[in-house]
């Protein structure tokens, strides 16, 4: 199973100030295999999965392969992820 990044649903919104975004490119851009589970944007109070995942409304989360969730500031998740904290690169692949 990838990691799951818990997201806005406004996918399509690929601009740099977007936390979401930033998250994703970082997961993009160290190989990071994932899929994205897309949450109602607004009003936040909708986002019942995320409240249930982490006690907050916020996004993005991070949800690795074992189960744990990360629920950061957009710009800490990167550092996770670059710092090889986040998923495997290629973890996806089917073993030899």
């Amino acid at each position: 199973m990838p990691v799951k990044l818990h997201r806005c649903g406004i996918t399509w919104v690929n601009i740099s100030a977007h936390p979401c975004y930033k998250v994703q490119k970082a997961l993009d851009d160290a190989g990071v295999e994932y899929e994205i589970v897309k949450h109602p944007t607004f009003p936040r109070s909708k986002r019942t999965d995320v409240i249930e995942l982490t006690g907050q409304n916020l996004l993005p989360v991070i949800e690795l392969r074992d189960g744990t969730v990360i629920r950061k500031e957009s710009k800490d998740l990167i550092a996770m992820i670059e710092a090889g904290e986040v998923g495997e690169v290629g973890a996806s692949a089917p073993a030899p």
